[in-house]
């Protein structure tokens, strides 16, 4: 299927947002005998693919899972290089996302991340704001149950009225749309505490593919196989 047909699909099924789990860094390394850390550089490969096939195919909205409050745990050395990486990827890379017209978004717990960071993020999100391309909204130190917890709090605290709509006005997620598709790569079959309100009614691809491998074709099948889909809402 060329690319025109995978834009004539995404205009047919009106698939705005896609949401993913990007799984299989480590184990990608582990394949090709190489150190953890060079899957997780390989990922960022990756993720520029997949930012640049979303513009292509008209998507509007694409959010990626690059660490949870769970990945904490990890070893330190880990944790460090994966901040470090995140950081120089958005230096490095910032330039063409803003002349590719991406506009950046964050979704978090941002305030734990060191304050360099934080900067970084905050400049990349102020610098491209007005873009018109896919918004890229980044889940980093994101927990979906943290995210709802929080709601809960904050609607207590402002006296705001319960109600569905109120209640995502509260998210991380607040002027993004829900999900159309959620895709994880690698196989697994859980959804890790990412985005469990906003999900409600995804739907869900499960690929083989470990995340360094996943390109701007296996983008296209998952988004063949959601028009495949019949989406009834629970109706």
């Amino acid at each position: 299927m060329n690319e025109k047909e995978i834009i004539e699909l995404v205009k047919k099924t009106n698939l705005q947002h896609i949401a993913i789990i990007m799984d299989g860094n480590r184990r990608w390394a582990k394949k090709a005998h190489l150190p953890s850390m060079m899957g997780h550089k390989k990922g960022v490969d990756a993720l520029k693919t997949i930012t640049r096939a979303c513009n292509d195919f008209g998507i509007k909205y694409l959010t990626l899972y690059a660490f949870s409050t769970e990945n904490w745990n990890r070893k330190k050395e880990e944790v460090d290089f994966l901040m470090d990486l995140f950081a120089t990827t958005l230096k490095n890379e910032l330039e063409e996302l803003n002349q590719n017209q991406v506009k950046l978004n964050f979704i978090g717990n941002l305030n734990n991340l060191n304050p360099n960071l934080q900067k970084i993020l905050s400049d990349s999100k102020e610098l491209t704001k007005n873009n018109k391309g896919v918004t890229l909204s980044v889940a980093v130190n994101y927990g979906a149950r943290e995210e709802i917890i929080n709601a809960i709090k904050n609607i207590v605290q402002d006296k705001v009225e319960v109600s569905e709509k109120n209640f995502s006005n509260y998210l991380y997620t607040k002027n993004l749309i829900d999900p159309d598709l959620l895709i994880r790569t690698s196989g697994e079959k859980r959804i890790s505490n990412f985005l469990l309100y906003q999900i409600a009614y995804s739907e869900i691809y499960i690929t083989e593919t470990l995340w360094p491998d996943f390109d701007k074709e296996q983008l296209a099948l998952a988004i063949k196989e959601f028009a495949h889909r019949q989406r009834r809402w629970g109706k």
